[in-house]
Formats: structure tokens, C-alpha cells, sequence
């Protein structure tokens, strides 16, 4: 499972490269049969103008890690894979260390997959709670 593991990782933050999730240091650490996990620094770069980590940067990392999450569990060789709708519910501010986004499917379906992505700090702390629908399509 190790070698899986770590094919799987390599193949998503290679594809990182110069995409947003590169200039945001998103990281992919985990995956599992139903899962994936990135991480993102949180430095001034992330910042909304207080200086606590900006929600925006916290959906983007949802939906970085939720998108992979599909192109890996849908085979995306075959499929193209994009987020529809996302909603996220942001009930604690980081400052500094390190966010992490784990993606666990709800609804894999043919079409449409729904994903829910729980956003914590260093301390398990819950930061954010996103709901990410992405459509697969066909590649032809």
C-alpha cells in the first residue's frame, strides 16, 4: 500500500506545478481508500487584511484537495474532473502553522460526486467545513 501511497502523492503535487496550489505551498500528505489530505502554510501570503488566514485561501484549498480527490477515486485519465458548487462554514481563525484539508466522499456518483472537506489547524482544531460538488465528463 506504501508504493500506492506514495504513486498516488507524487502524481498530485506534481501536477501542482504552476497551478494556484503551487503559489498557495499546497501540499497532498495523505491518501487512503476514501480520502485525501493536503496541507497549506499559513504565512502573511494567506492573510486577509487583520492578518488571519483568508477564507478565500481556505476554499481554495478545499477545492484543490477535493478536485484531486476526484481525479484519483474517478480515474482521471478517462475523465475531466471540475468543481460545480462549493460552501464552506468557517467557525475558527488561524494566525500561523499550518491548515489541513482531508477530503472523504459523501456521493460518488457517475456524474456528479459530492465531497466533504474538513479544514483543521496543527492542533486539530476544526477551521473550516467545505462541501465541494464536482462533475466528471468524458473525455473524447
Amino acid at each position: 500500500m506504501d508504493e500506492y501511497r506514495d504513486k498516488i502523492l507524487n502524481i498530485c503535487n506534481e501536477t501542482r506545478k504552476g497551478t494556484l496550489m503551487e503559489t498557495l505551498d499546497i501540499e497532498y500528505i495523505d491518501v487512503g481508500e476514501n480520502f485525501l489530505v493536503a496541507k497549506m502554510p499559513v504565512t502573511p501570503k494567506v492573510y486577509q487584511p487583520d492578518g488571519v488566514l483568508h477564507g478565500g485561501a481556505s476554499v481554495a484549498l478545499a477545492e484543490s484537495v477535493g478536485s484531486a480527490a476526484s481525479y484519483i477515486f474517478l480515474n482521471g485519465q478517462e475523465f475531466f474532473v471540475r468543481g460545480i458548487e462549493i460552501a464552506a462554514n468557517h467557525v475558527k481563525s488561524v494566525k500561523e502553522g499550518f491548515v489541513y484539508a482531508k477530503a472523504v466522499i459523501l456521493h460518488k456518483g457517475r456524474t456528479t460526486q459530492l465531497w466533504e472537506i474538513k479544514i483543521t489547524n496543527d492542533n486539530d482544531d476544526l477551521i473550516s467545513v467545505c462541501k465541494l460538488t464536482t462533475i466528471s465528463l468524458p473525455k473524447k
